[in-house]
């Protein structure tokens, strides 16, 4: 199996008013800095192979906060453009109540996958999250079936990530929240994605630290099946 932890970063002083996008400097505000460190405390007891990170300056600050947090040997941080945000076009840097009032916006809430944002960079939400579940795939790939890491990237790209690993389309991403400073893993194995945690903001990780130590999916052989039944607890 490999876990995969998708981490937004927190919050920053534009959050929830303008959509930022790929603007450069935008970082973390005091809010955002102490989500990202008491994130990266609760994942301290998880064991991480690696942290990738979109090269966006919020990001890069949240994922050099869990590298911080991980103690000696450090995991190595690398970041990815594949898991930067969605390239919002001439939206960028709008306000969101601005955006809100126009026809498109209602076309990104209902049918995404119908979306390409305007202008000359503008890309479709369809294209994001193909190199989004692309990138995670090849990370799979080069760290291998014991792999632990975490991908430190943005709202939308998560959500899109997540809406694959529940084979839904990317029309019901938007069903799905994912808030600042959030986790959300998934458990990859040979033959499919299991959804063990969303949108998580407090919870206790001690179980993803003792799953992380299983074997692999080599030696447990039936790694890829779901419970009938609910299965055992634990």
């Amino acid at each position: 199996m490999t876990l995969v932890l998708l981490v937004r970063h927190g919050l920053t002083a534009s959050t929830g008013t303008a959509l930022t996008g790929w603007t450069p400097g935008i970082p973390l505000d005091d809010r955002g800095r102490a989500q990202a460190d008491a994130l990266a405390a609760r994942l301290g007891p998880v064991r991480l192979d690696a942290v990738v990170s979109s090269p966006l300056e919020r990001c890069r600050q949240t994922a050099a906060a869990i590298v911080a947090a991980q103690g000696e040997p450090a995991p190595p941080l690398r970041e990815d453009e594949r898991v930067g945000e969605c390239r919002y076009g001439d939206w960028t840097g709008q306000p969101l109540r601005r955006l809100a009032k126009q026809p498109l916006w209602r076309v990104v809430q209902t049918h995404p996958s119908a979306v390409r944002f305007p202008g000359a960079d503008g890309e479709s939400m369809l294209d994001m999250q193909h190199r989004a579940v692309g990138a995670v795939q090849d990370w799979n790939a080069r760290l291998g079936p014991d792999a632990v890491y975490a991908v430190c990237s943005h709202a939308d790209v998560i959500k899109a990530i997540l809406a694959d690993s529940l084979g839904l389309h990317l029309d019901m991403c938007q069903r799905i929240q994912v808030d600042p400073a959030s986790l959300s893993v998934v458990r990859y194995t040979p033959l499919r994605p299991f959804l063990l945690r969303m949108n998580d903001t407090g919870g206790d990780l001690a179980g993803l630290a003792k799953m992380a130590q299983r074997p692999s999916a080599a030696a447990v052989g039936a790694d890829s099946d779901a419970p009938v039944g609910g299965g055992a607890e634990g």
